[in-house]
């Protein structure tokens, strides 16, 4: 077998609809539209979840409860592991990491998680620290600021 002799399985491929020629395609004139109405005008048709003047779906069912999604707070995270590569005594800030591409955007602030384990003795100064990263920073020597 050659890279010419390649074709498809039989059935596979199925050739365009191609409306409005003629009429012994059974296509033409109208183009499957039928005649007037809305949906045979050219962007005619109605909004999704519409539903023709009856209240939609959405507007029917209860509004309730409160949603925080609102106000949450997007941190970055970094590992505690990537912070090995400060030299001892670096003070590391949100700043800092981004400048380092630790981290790609501050958001709304910087968190440190517990990944791994710190070689280094470093002050780092982030929003947010978990549990087990405050205590490997300060298993290291180093000191956690809370900014």
């Amino acid at each position: 077998m050659q890279l010419h002799d390649l074709k498809p399985a039989e059935g596979s491929k199925h050739s365009r609809k191609r409306v409005g020629r003629g009429t012994s395609s059974g296509m033409g004139k109208t183009s499957t539209r039928g005649h007037k109405g809305q949906w045979a005008r050219s962007g005619g048709g109605v909004r999704p979840g519409f539903e023709g003047g009856q209240t939609p779906f959405f507007k029917r069912l209860p509004k309730r409860g409160f949603s925080n999604a609102r106000f949450k707070k997007t941190l970055a995270v970094v590992n505690l592991e990537r912070l090995n590569e400060f030299e001892a005594d670096t003070v590391v800030t949100p700043e800092l990491l981004k400048e380092r591409r630790m981290v790609r955007e501050l958001l709304d602030g910087v968190k440190v998680l517990g990944s791994g384990d710190l070689n280094v003795k470093l002050t780092v100064r982030a929003n947010a620290f978990s549990g087990a990263a405050k205590e490997k920073i300060e298993a290291a020597g180093g000191t956690v600021e809370v900014i």
